[in-house]
């Protein structure tokens, strides 16, 4: 797939995919004749992840951890019960960021109660 059609696919846009290309996180399968990239069905895969470890507030090395984490176990590369460990406590991590992001909704969503009532008392 070219850039445009991985950007439509995960909803990024071309600048981002680029930059994460940049920094080594996604890296296009290959290029075409003309110098276009092309990525594979791997490549988007990578690239969701990233797009779902964004909002958690994942650093960019975590997100290659994981990534090279994913794809040896994919591969069947290295210590595959290390590797199920190191994926636990991404999951746990995980899971507290998205606990975290609740309890900030919550409150959010409370304040935003508090000022609707705020309008009705003054209208």
């Amino acid at each position: 797939m070219q850039i445009g059609q991985v950007a439509e696919r995960t909803g990024l846009s071309l600048r981002t995919i680029r930059w994460y290309e940049e920094t080594g996180l996604v890296v296009p399968t290959t290029r075409s004749d003309g110098g276009f990239r092309l990525y594979s069905d791997e490549d988007v895969e990578r690239l969701e992840v990233i797009k779902r470890m964004k909002p958690l507030g994942f650093s960019l090395e975590e997100m290659q951890e994981l990534l090279n984490l994913l794809h040896d176990l994919t591969h069947g590369r290295g210590d595959r019960g290390q590797l199920i460990d190191r994926l636990a406590m991404f999951h746990q991590a995980a899971t507290a960021r998205v606990t975290a992001l609740r309890d900030q909704l919550s409150y959010a969503e409370g304040f935003a109660d508090t000022l609707a009532s705020h309008l009705e008392c003054h209208q």
